[in-house]
C-alpha cells in the first residue's frame, strides 16, 4: 500500500441532507441537479483504478496507463449529460453553432479552434476534485477556467493533499472561509473515483457563507507566494537516480 500511502492523506467530513422546508432558514446550499457517471461496464475502466494482490500475494492499489483515457472518456460523458442542466440555452445555442461552423469549415479544408463552451454562463464557483496538480490543470484547460477559479482547489492540494471524496468539501471550505460565497451563487462540483466513475453537482447557495471551518487557522496565509515543493530542491536528485540502485541497496530488507 504504499503507493497510496503517497498519494492520499487521511481526510473526513460530514454532511447532512435534507429536503425539510422547516430547516430552510439554516441550510447552506440547495442541491439543484447531480449527474452521476459510472463506466464500470467497460474492462479497460474498471480495471484502471483497482485494489488487487500483485505478483508476490501483496494487497495495493493498482492504477493502470488507462487511467488517463478513462478519466477523460468519463468527464466527458458527464459534462455532456450535465451541460443542459445547467446552462442557459444562448450559451447552449452559442456552442451548438459554432461546432457546426468549424465542422463545415472542416469539410471546405478549412481548420479552426475547438469551440469550448463556457461554463462560467450558467456557474460562478467551481469546486474541483483534488486529485493531483495534473487533474487541476486538466480540468481548467478543458473548461477555460482562469487561475482564480482553480484556487480553491490548489490551496487544498497544498494544505490538506489529496483526501479522496471529502477533498471537494475542503475546497468548498477554503471558498467558504475567503468569504466568496454569496447568497445566489451557483457551485459546481466535479469529482472522479474508482469504477471509472465520474460524478457533478451543481448548488445554489442559499446564503451568504463565512462560517469558521477547517482553514481557521491558517486561511490567512493562502495563498502563498509559491507552491514550489520546497523538499525538491534536496531531494529531488532522486527523479534521476536509477531504480535499479534502490533494488540493490535495500535488497537486504526484503530477504
Amino acid at each position: 500500500m504504499i503507493l497510496a500511502n503517497c498519494l492520499f492523506r487521511s481526510g473526513g467530513c460530514s454532511i447532512l441532507l435534507t429536503n425539510k422546508t422547516s430547516l430552510r432558514r439554516q441550510a447552506m446550499l440547495k442541491l439543484k441537479c447531480l449527474v452521476r457517471t459510472h463506466h464500470g461496464g467497460k474492462d479497460e475502466s474498471y480495471e484502471c483504478c483497482i485494489q488487487r494482490e500483485d505478483d508476490q500475494d501483496r494487497i495495493g492499489f493498482h492504477l493502470g496507463k488507462t487511467l488517463p483515457k478513462a478519466a477523460t472518456r468519463a468527464f466527458v460523458d458527464n459534462l455532456t449529460q450535465i451541460s443542459p442542466k445547467i446552462l442557459p440555452v444562448r450559451e447552449l445555442l452559442r456552442f451548438a453553432i459554432a461546432s457546426f461552423l468549424r465542422r463545415m469549415a472542416k469539410k471546405s479544408g478549412k481548420t479552426g479552434a475547438r469551440p469550448v463552451i463556457n461554463f462560467k454562463a450558467g456557474v460562478d464557483h467551481f469546486c474541483i476534485h483534488t486529485g493531483g496538480k495534473a487533474v487541476i490543470d486538466g480540468i481548467g484547460q478543458n473548461l477555460n477556467l482562469t487561475e482564480y477559479d482553480l484556487e480553491p482547489a490548489r490551496m487544498t492540494l497544498h494544505r490538506f493533499g489529496n483526501t479522496s471524496a471529502s477533498s471537494l468539501w475542503y475546497v468548498l471550505g477554503y471558498m467558504e472561509a475567503k468569504k466568496r460565497l454569496k447568497k445566489g451563487d451557483r457551485l459546481f462540483m466535479i469529482s472522479f473515483g474508482a469504477g471509472f466513475k465520474c460524478n457533478s453537482c451543481l448548488w445554489e447557495v442559499v446564503r451568504d457563507l463565512g462560517d469558521g471551518n477547517v482553514w481557521d487557522d491558517c486561511v490567512d496565509r493562502y495563498p502563498p507566494k509559491t507552491l514550489e515543493n520546497p523538499f525538491l530542491e534536496k531531494y529531488g536528485w532522486i527523479n534521476d537516480e536509477d531504480p535499479e540502485t534502490f533494488m540493490e541497496k535495500y535488497a537486504h530488507l526484503r530477504d
